[in-house]
This record gives structure tokens, C-alpha cells and sequence, in this order.
């Protein structure tokens, strides 16, 4: 069985709750990476920022990114994954909740995350297709 700690991107680097949107940007930036799982002081995950929520949520709306706080961006309950669960269900549930980017919880921390990359990587050409369609339906 291939799990989801099989397929994840491990070493996931988070963004602190505190941290500002112009330090997410420029660890975006030098990580080569779209989005940063937020964490708190606790080290638990509190969600995902991404370059879009920085550009249309922050930039486009007058604010400095400079100002604005990542929890600011954290918004409902994260989306994740327990390492151990099969990649039926990873794609199940990013699917479900039609999101890119699954984050990997393993004893409560993040271990990894799953991005449409890493699917493209490990899927069949018939289960990616269903994923990129089901992901952008009605977008």
C-alpha cells in the first residue's frame, strides 16, 4: 500500500503564526515553493498561506505585507493527512475539499506536505486527470 508519507514532500518549513506576509514571501521565494503550512508556538499546524492570498488578500487591498500577520491569513480548520493513510485517501479527501496542497500530520506535527507535483509523480494518467478535473470543476 502506498501512504501518504510515501508520496510527500518531507521537510515542510512552516511560517509562524507571528511571522509577517513579506517573511512568508521571501521564504516562498528562496524555497521555490506556492505556500507555507502556518504553524503556531505550539508547533501545530493553524493552516496554508499561499503567493495568491498574499497578492489578492494583502497587496491587492492596499495592506503592508510588511504589517500583516500569517495567523491573519489562517482561516477555518486545516485540511490534512495522517502519514499512515493510503493515497486513495489522500486524493479522496483533497478531492472532497477540492485543495492543491495537503499537509502531513504525523504524532500531531507536520512531517511533510502533498502537492499536485508530488500526485503527478506517484498517479496513474487516469487518476491524475480525475484530480485536475475534479480540483478545477467549477472554477
Amino acid at each position: 500500500m502506498t501512504t501518504a508519507r510515501d508520496i510527500m514532500h518531507s521537510g515542510a518549513e512552516c511560517i509562524g503564526e507571528n511571522d509577517t506576509l513579506l517573511t512568508a514571501a521571501r521564504m516562498m521565494r528562496d524555497l521555490d515553493v506556492g505556500s507555507l503550512p502556518i504553524c503556531g508556538d505550539d508547533d501545530r499546524l493553524y493552516g496554508i498561506i499561499t503567493d495568491r492570498d498574499i497578492v489578492l488578500r494583502c497587496c491587492a487591498e492596499g495592506r503592508d505585507p510588511a504589517q500583516v500577520r500569517a495567523s491573519e491569513m489562517a482561516q477555518g480548520t486545516p485540511h490534512w493527512i495522517d502519514a499512515r493513510s493510503d493515497v486513495g485517501e489522500v486524493l479522496a479527501s483533497m478531492e472532497e475539499h477540492r485543495i492543491r496542497r495537503m499537509p502531513v500530520i504525523s504524532d500531531h506535527r507536520l512531517v511533510g506536505m502533498i502537492s499536485e507535483a508530488d500526485l503527478a509523480q506517484h498517479l496513474d494518467g487516469d487518476q491524475l486527470a480525475h484530480f485536475v478535473e475534479t480540483i478545477c470543476a467549477g472554477k
